[in-house]
C-alpha cells in the first residue's frame, strides 16, 4: 500500500479571473521507502505539492490520503498530530531558532509530545551524534557554518522518528562539500527506511534517489524511475543543457574588455582634441616715447 496516494489533486488560489492553478489534477503514489526527487522550473508547484504532501495545506480539489487514511476527514488538531508524528521537514533556510542553542532545537519537537525535559534532551543528544555534531550541543546557530545548520535541521527533523521526510532545497544555501555531506546523510537517513521526497533544480543529487519526477506550470510530465549513483535520462537532459561558461569564454570576455578599454581612451583623446581653444586676452603694446 502506497504511504502517499494522490488522485487528481489540485490546488487553486484567487478567485474568478484571477484564479492560478498550482497544481492542476496532479495523481502520484509514493511507496514505503521510497527517495523520491522533484524538479522543475521555479513556479512549476513543487513546493506547493511539497505543502500538501506535508500536511501543511489542504488540496482544493481531488483525494489524498496518507497511510492509507483520507487527509480530508482529519480535524485540525488530528492533522497537526499526523504531521508531528509522521512527517519530519527540512528547509533551505534552516528555520533554527537564533537564542535557542543546538541540543535545545534539535530537542524542540519533542516538548509538544510532552516528553519529560531531560528525556528530550537525551534523545536530542544522540540524534546530534547521529549526524556527526555531538561537540556541537551548547553552540548557538549563529556559531555554526552553513552545513552543519543543515545538518542540525535534519537532526531536528529526524527526533520524532518520521517515516516521511521532506526536503525543501535542503543543499541551496550551501557549498559543494557541505552539499555532499548532507546529501550522504540523507542517503544514510534513506537507507535506514525512511521515504524521503526531496525537492532540487541540481540535476546531480538525483544520484542519491531512486525515482525522479519532472514538474510543469502545476503539473507531472513525467515520472523515471532511477538506479542510486545514476542521473536519470531526463535530468541528464536539462543538466546539459544548461548553458555553461568554460575558461575560453572567460577569456574571450577579458580580451573583449581589453579592446574596449583602448577604444574608450582613443574616444577621450579626440575629445579633448575638439575643446575650444581658450579666449587670449587683448594686451595693447606699449609705445615708444618720442625724443624731445
Amino acid at each position: 500500500m502506497p504511504v502517499i496516494a494522490l488522485e487528481e489533486v489540485s490546488k487553486l488560489y484567487g478567485f474568478g479571473d484571477a484564479t492560478t492553478v498550482a497544481l492542476d489534477e496532479i495523481t502520484l503514489n509514493i511507496e514505503p521507502g521510497e527517495f523520491v526527487a522533484v524538479m522543475g522550473p521555479s513556479g512549476s508547484g513543487k513546493s506547493t505539492l511539497m505543502n500538501i504532501i506535508g500536511l501543511l495545506d489542504r488540496p482544493t480539489h481531488g483525494i489524498y490520503e496518507l497511510n492509507g487514511r483520507s487527509v480530508s476527514r482529519l480535524r485540525p488538531n488530528q492533522s497537526a498530530k499526523a504531521r508531528r508524528d509522521t512527517i519530519g521537514f527540512v528547509f533551505q533556510s534552516f528555520n533554527l531558532l537564533p537564542r535557542l542553542n543546538v541540543l535545545e532545537n534539535v530537542a524542540l519537537p519533542l516538548a509538544y509530545k510532552g516528553m519529560l525535559h531531560s528525556r528530550r534532551l537525551k534523545r536530542a543528544a544522540d540524534m546530534l551524534e547521529r549526524v556527526g555534531l555531538g561537540d556541537r550541543e551548547y553552540f548557538m546557530p549563529r556559531q555554526l557554518s552553513g552545513g552543519q545548520a543543515q545538518r542540525v535541521a535534519i537532526a531536528r527533523a529526524l527526533v520524532n522518528n518520521p517515516h516521511i521526510l521532506i526536503a525543501d532545497e535542503p543543499t541551496g544555501n550551501l557549498d559543494s562539500a557541505a552539499s555532499r555531506l548532507v546529501m550522504e546523510l540523507l542517503s544514510d537517513i534513506h537507507k535506514s527506511g525512511t521515504t524521503i521526497l526531496m525537492v532540487t533544480h541540481n540535476p546531480e543529487l538525483t544520484r542519491y534517489a531512486t525515482r525522479v519526477v519532472f514538474m510543469h506550470d502545476g503539473s507531472i510530465v513525467a515520472d523515471e524511475q532511477s538506479e542510486i549513483g545514476d542521473i536519470p535520462k531526463l535530468a541528464r537532459k536539462t543538466h546539459y543543457s544548461i548553458p555553461k561558461t568554460t575558461e575560453e569564454d572567460d577569456l574571450a570576455g577579458v580580451s573583449a574588455l581589453m579592446q574596449a578599454i583602448p577604444e574608450k581612451d582613443e574616444a577621450q583623446k579626440k575629445a579633448v582634441k575638439k575643446k575650444k581653444p581658450k579666449a587670449k586676452i587683448f594686451r595693447p603694446r606699449a609705445t615708444k616715447r618720442g625724443k624731445r
